[in-house]
């Protein structure tokens, strides 16, 4: 039996699409940037190491994510690595929360 994933791939690109846009930081209150600055250093560091310069997971450092597309990261971040241990967040992160964090890794970590 032969399964068929143009539709499947199709419908994917387009719901990615959708949900995929740059997100303007006034979007998001002060108090969910400051949770997800959290999240970024607690749950993502426990895997990609407390600095983001890679553990487990690999470096989340500006340097390593420049040649890796927004919507490589969306889709990693929302869908999670099949075979990794990297995990889905789409059932704890809204989309807008996910731009963000990309955005936040890109300007590379403040503290």
């Amino acid at each position: 039996m032969r399964l068929c994933l143009k539709p499947l791939k199709t419908s994917f690109l387009f719901i990615l699409l959708l949900a995929f846009s740059p997100v303007d930081a006034n979007q998001l209150s002060d108090q969910r940037q400051q949770e997800l600055q959290h999240l970024v250093k607690h749950d993502c560091g426990s895997c990609h190491g407390m600095t983001l310069k890679g553990g487990l997971g690999p470096s989340l450092l500006p340097e390593s994510l420049q040649q890796k597309p927004d919507e490589l990261l969306f889709v990693t971040i929302r869908e999670g690595r099949s075979g990794t241990p990297m995990p889905p967040w789409k059932s704890q992160l809204s989309d807008n929360d996910i731009n963000w964090i990309i955005q936040f890794l890109r300007k590379g970590p403040t503290e």
